[in-house]
């Protein structure tokens, strides 16, 4: 039997030639790499187009990509908030509560803001003040309605003198002490007050009913020209009040004139200017006394007399 021969076949030489070649194809691969990237290195620029076309070719698997990877968020995120909606919730709520409380007491200081400008306001208007004091307190009862100040004679104030709070008129002083006085209030069944229209010179008598409002009471009766909204101010009649003063504001119609809700609340004024009696040398002459002195102390019905004579007069006149 012939020994083998120890030649390879032609297989293993084409084996050979295909290993030749693919460690040729790979030095030149090699080859090329290196010298892109010392070219890539020397001048960056000459690679923009090649890059900007990488980039268009891979931009719509990247947008996809992205897509996919939003939406995955985004339902987590929508699994997460679900879960945690309610505790959100309350937070809300209870941030929304401190919100409200935080806005009431905003608008409490505006409030107290507007309060304390309207009495600098008083302080600087047509007739100084003789002083500013607290409103104490009020009676209960229903056909009498005094209030009760936090100053009297020591500060100035006399019997007959005007009260005014920022709105408009609150009373007119009754009675001093040392260091306080009683008031009686507009509301007040004794009460009566010439005024008129603020728009015009529609003429009336402001009386109190005892239960928070006013009748209008028209001088000329006829054709009831009041609507319901009109301001009535003081008129200046009878001396106490100067005129064009707020008092009240017509809520009803009725035969002779109206019915008004008070422009100053007693109940919701603090603070109160006593201003001195805008005629007092006529009221004094209709009183047949000297209103400015300390010892004149005018009883209501003398007083609601010399107003009532006064607007009779100045409506004759006119």
């Amino acid at each position: 039997m012939a020994p083998p021969s120890s030649r390879r076949s032609g297989f293993s030489k084409k084996a050979q030639f295909s290993l030749f070649t693919g460690y040729l194809l790979a030095g030149a691969a090699a080859l090329l790499g290196a010298v892109l990237l010392t070219l890539s290195l020397w001048q960056p620029a000459a690679f923009a187009p090649l890059r900007g076309v990488a980039g268009d070719v891979v931009t719509p698997a990247a947008t996809g990509t992205a897509t996919a990877r939003a939406g995955g968020q985004g339902i987590f995120a929508s699994i997460a908030g679900y879960f945690n909606a309610g505790a959100q919730n309350a937070e809300l709520r209870r941030e929304n509560e401190l919100a409200r409380i935080r806005l009431a007491e905003a608008d409490a200081i505006a409030a107290e803001n507007r309060r304390l400008k309207g009495l600098l306001g008083l302080r600087d208007g047509e007739s100084k003040p003789v002083a500013v004091a607290r409103l104490v307190g009020s009676t209960a009862t229903s056909g009498r309605r005094h209030a009760f100040l936090s100053a009297g004679s020591a500060q100035g104030v006399r019997s007959g003198m005007p009260v005014l709070s920022e709105r408009g008129v609150i009373g007119r002083v009754l009675e001093t002490g040392r260091n306080s006085a009683r008031v009686l209030l507009l509301t007040d069944s004794e009460s009566v007050l010439p005024v008129r229209r603020a728009t015009d010179n529609v003429i009336a008598f402001a009386e109190g009913r005892g239960d928070g409002l006013l009748r209008i009471r028209l001088v000329n009766l006829g054709v009831n020209p009041l609507k319901v909204g009109d301001m009535m101010v003081t008129s200046g009649a009878g001396g106490y009040y100067r005129p064009g003063v707020a008092v009240a504001v017509i809520a009803k119609i009725t035969a002779d004139g109206g019915i008004a809700r008070l422009v100053a609340e007693p109940a919701a004024t603090n603070f109160v200017s006593v201003l001195p009696v805008h005629e007092a040398t006529a009221v004094a002459a209709l009183e047949g006394m000297d209103i400015g002195a300390p010892d004149a102390s005018p009883s209501p019905a003398a007083s609601t007399s010399a107003s009532a004579s006064a607007a009779a007069a100045a409506t004759a006149e006119e």
